[in-house]
């Protein structure tokens, strides 16, 4: 369930349009039925309450809950089991029949209550009231509720959207006499509760150190003690006083505030305790000396005592068309702003002007509301202060009067008191705190520069108008909070976006900096731990002004870094605004001539090492960067002189910490994998090309996949020996680090063998008897291996071996193109091999090109370019030399789709030069 309170406003047109009218209540005959529309009633909204409950059977419940709490709260009583029984039919309906949520919100103005229930089932039928129609029968499951909105409602109707029906009902307060603030209804005597034969009202004096000075004989009939027994003693040695949720108050607190009603229990003398209903007052006698009168019934008694609460008079004035003046806008103001920072920098000014302060200011709770955070303040260096945070649990140098009305005489006194002032010449503050349904959400202050300005009267005016705001602070504060919290989710998960995008170390560090400035801090430094035995390092450093960016890291880097705590959460690092602090105090003095040298004119350094105080002067916090149980470094987020984090910008720079965290370490095993993979590729490379005198020799390799070096696909040109040379390409079923491990296999027992003095057929066996020796591991290789020696007259001659390959190509100085090879069985399948060699001759002027599979078969569509297009190409490349010719070959590969190429591809080509080239 989620819930906002809006005060103020306008309410919407009670009367739907279409032809679904507001139905008026029936009344039996012979009675008087009175309407709203009877009298004039004032249709001003002073508050509103809003909650959204999901399609579970518990949010009936919850929902009943929900308005009846918030109409007891508004003192509306008369009609809260109406407006009870109405809500649940209508969000039974939404949530049981519907099953969609239900949005409930209620309205309070001077006359009542209006109550809507919006459901997202817009297509459901609804009944229509009238003399011609029956609604039909009470035991009919649909269409309950809008009976009992006919019959308890003083009007009630359907509006429909597009998505939402929406039903409301409104109901009136029944009138009271003139001047009466709150009256029970007339009734029988039977039905009035129960008392004892007499009612006793005990009453009980308190001085001002809590102990008793008067006790009545009442008292001593209720709790069993005479007078002589209790007189000097504590009340609180007699007190059985119960922690009330929400509030921090204790009965030696109670007994000091100028007024408190309320229940506790009392010790009787027989051992048992009483529970007793109190109304406390405090007063001072002739001579000025405080006491606090107490007043106490038994606990089911209490309608002796209790009275509804009291304005002051000037509130409940007329304006000047004759209705009431609504409290909040005399207060505020008329309009009242809608944003929360200007609604609370009006509560501060007008509280100061209230009470004639100096300076005023308000603090609001936390989401953990452990602590109070600046969010206005008026005559105070609101620069400095803004989102100061001062914890609200009572101890030495703590807020501790957050939870309950407060005067302080002379702030001299009680250094401490009010940190928050500290520094600021206020010597006397009232704080007041601003509490919702019992829960502590904030707290109003006004100070002055003269001691003993305020006393409790003050505090009560103060206290009053606090009341009057509390729910609209309260829900401005949770619309802000709910946008932050929006606001937030999209950064998170564009943050995600961004760091998720790149697996390069500097540009994750860089991203983190800049996701951070100026959005969460003013500036950013990343510190990064290599590993456990390392020091943290000061890696990458970021202002929102760029020309400051060299002095604070120039500063950070004279500092030693936080320690790596892996505890979660941001903890302040103060080290930089002193350190400094201390360097343009220094530097001050040294421009000035204080430091022990000579006089001497300001010289121009001092500008940046003020500047840079400046910059780091703020708050400085520190977030672990924690990734695998490890921490692997620290983001330091710092503002400018004075200033202080907010709560949600320190939460959510802690989710950003965790998801950074995490992408800087992947960016981390990411390159250190690359590493280990690049140095493993570039093993299985050949070293380089031999020189071959009278043969032109070039090769061109593309690996498929993002960062692969070597693939399925390889080639070699070795020397053997006796001026010949041995030269393979071959393709390795497959692509990646599987079919690159049979690759190194296949290259590096190529050179053992051929340097064995071994045929061609017979290397390739035995290299098929390797690869079979894999076992599960084995793979397909198709391989084209040869033999090269030059010729002196300047031709060159081949033989080859084409196991499965691609054929050679061979192109003659005329532009003809032919194969250079048969085919034979590709290597990898079969156990006894039986292959032969061909021999072939180059003359000067003529290429063989060796290609695999990936050129022969790249694809666009249904179209491939196969061993006839290669030959095609081919024929364009007479007369270029070698390195000519593998570069057309490729860029006609590439043309030819474009699609990255999903194969590896490797081509190499072998010519002899023409004789009017050598010359």
């Amino acid at each position: 369930m989620t819930t906002g309170l809006i005060p103020g406003g306008q309410p919407p047109d009670p009367q739907p349009t279409g032809e679904l009218m507001p139905q008026q209540r029936h009344e039996p005959p012979g009675e008087t039925a009175l309407h709203a529309d009877d009298r004039p009633r004032s249709s001003v909204i002073t508050a509103r309450a809003a909650a959204s409950f999901e399609p579970v059977g518990r949010s009936v419940a919850t929902a009943r809950s929900f308005v009846r709490d918030t109409l007891q709260g508004w003192g509306f009583a008369d009609i809260v089991d109406d407006a009870v029984v109405l809500t649940s039919e209508l969000v039974t309906n939404a949530v049981v029949h519907a099953g969609t949520h239900a949005d409930v919100l209620c309205l309070r103005t001077e006359d009542g209550v209006r109550i809507e229930v919006s459901d997202r089932y817009p297509e459901r039928e609804v009944p229509l009231q009238s003399s011609a129609v029956s609604m039909g029968s009470p035991d009919r499951e649909g269409g309950r509720g809008l009976q009992l909105c006919a019959a308890l409602a003083t009007r009630w109707g359907v509006d429909y959207t597009p998505t939402h029906k929406n039903v409301w009902f409104q109901l009136n307060l029944p009138e009271r006499p003139v001047g009466t603030r709150t009256a029970g209804p007339a009734l029988p005597a039977d039905l009035l509760p129960l008392a004892d034969g007499r009612v006793r009202v005990a009453v009980l004096q308190i001085d001002r150190k809590g102990g008793i000075s008067a006790w009545n004989e009442d008292a001593e009939e209720l709790f069993g003690y005479p007078a002589s027994d209790v007189i000097g003693k504590p009340l609180t040695d007699l007190a059985a006083w119960p922690h009330t949720p929400g509030t921090g108050t204790g009965i030696a607190e109670a007994l000091q505030l100028s007024r408190w009603e309320g229940t506790y229990g009392i010790r009787r003398a027989d051992g048992r305790v009483a529970q007793v209903y109190a109304s406390h007052l405090r007063v001072r006698d002739t001579g000025g000396e405080p006491s606090t009168v107490c007043l106490l019934v038994r606990d089911h008694e209490r309608a002796v005592l209790q009275t509804p609460p009291r304005g002051p008079a000037g509130d409940q004035s007329p304006s000047s068309d004759g209705q009431s003046t609504d409290p909040f806008e005399v207060f505020i103001g008329s309009p009242a702003p809608d944003d929360l920072d200007g609604l609370l920098q009006r509560t501060v000014e007008r509280a100061r002007d209230m009470l004639d302060g100096d300076s005023a200011f308000l603090l609001l709770a936390t989401d953990d509301e452990t602590e109070l955070e600046v969010r206005a303040s008026t005559g105070l260096p609101s620069a400095r202060q803004r989102f100061a945070r001062v914890p609200v649990e009572a101890g030495p140098g703590r807020y501790g009067s957050a939870r309950m009305p407060a005067v302080h005489d002379d702030l001299a006194a009680v250094p401490g008191a009010v940190p928050l002032l500290a520094g600021t010449g206020m010597r006397s503050v009232v704080t007041v705190p601003l509490k919702v349904e019992g829960r502590l959400t904030g707290s109003l202050g006004v100070a002055a520069e003269a001691p003993g300005r305020y006393t409790n009267e003050e505090a009560l005016r103060l206290q009053f108008a606090a009341d009057r705001i509390a729910l609209a602070v309260e829900s401005a504060r949770l619309g802000e909070l709910e946008r932050l919290r929006r606001g937030s989710l999209s950064f998170l998960v564009e943050a995600s976006d961004l760091l998720a995008g790149t697996l390069d170390r500097d540009q994750t560090l860089a991203l983190m900096a800049q996701m951070t400035v100026p959005t969460l801090a003013t500036w950013c430094a990343v510190y990064t731990i290599a590993d456990q035995a390392s020091e943290p390092y000061l890696s990458y450093v970021l202002h929102e002004d760029e020309e400051l960016i060299d002095g604070i890291k120039s500063l950070l880097s004279k500092i030693p870094p936080p320690d790596p705590v892996p505890t979660p959460g941001a903890r302040v690092w103060t080290a930089p605004g002193e350190v400094a602090h201390q360097a343009a105090l220094r530097t001050s003095m040294r421009s000035l001539g204080l430091a022990g040298g000579p006089t001497h004119r300001i010289s121009s350094g001092i500008g940046p090492t003020l500047a840079t105080a400046a910059a780091v002067g703020g708050e400085t916090v520190v977030l672990p960067l924690v990734a695998r149980n490890r921490v692997i470094g620290m983001l330091t987020l710092g503002k400018p002189t004075d200033e202080h984090f907010r709560q949600e910008i320190l939460e959510l720079a802690e989710d950003l910490s965790r998801r950074a965290a995490l992408a800087l370490d992947n960016a981390r095993l990411y390159s250190e994998r690359t590493a280990i993979s690049q140095s493993l590729q570039r093993s299985l490379l050949p070293p380089g090309l031999p020189q071959i005198d009278g043969v032109e020799v070039e090769v061109i390799y593309r690996a498929a996949g993002e960062g692969n070096e070597v693939g399925g696909d390889f080639y070699d040109v070795f020397p053997i020996g006796n001026g010949a040379y041995g030269f393979a390409i071959g393709d390795v079923c497959g692509t990646g680090p599987n079919a690159a491990a049979v690759t190194g296999l296949a290259r590096h027992a190529l050179r053992l063998l051929a340097r064995e003095g071994l045929s061609g057929p017979a290397v390739l066996q035995r290299l098929n008897s390797a690869i079979l020796d894999e076992g599960d591991r084995s793979r397909f290789l198709t391989l084209l291996y040869g033999e090269l020696r030059t010729r002196a007259d300047g031709s060159a001659e081949l033989k080859v071996v084409c196991a499965g390959h691609p054929l050679p190509l061979r192109l003659r100085q005329d532009g003809t193109v032919t194969a250079a090879a048969e085919p034979q069985p590709l290597l990898g399948v079969i156990e006894d091999l039986e292959l032969h060699e061909e021999t072939v001759t180059l003359d000067p002027g003529d290429v063989l090109l060796c290609v695999t599979d990936g050129v022969t078969e790249r694809r666009e569509g249904s179209r491939m370019l196969g061993d006839d297009g290669l030959a095609d190409v081919l024929t364009t490349c007479t007369g270029l030399t070698a390195g000519a010719v593998a570069a057309r070959i490729m860029r006609a590969v590439e043309r030819f789709a474009s699609d990255a190429p999903s194969d590896d591809m490797a081509i190499l080509a072998m010519r002899v030069p023409g004789i009017h080239q050598e010359a």
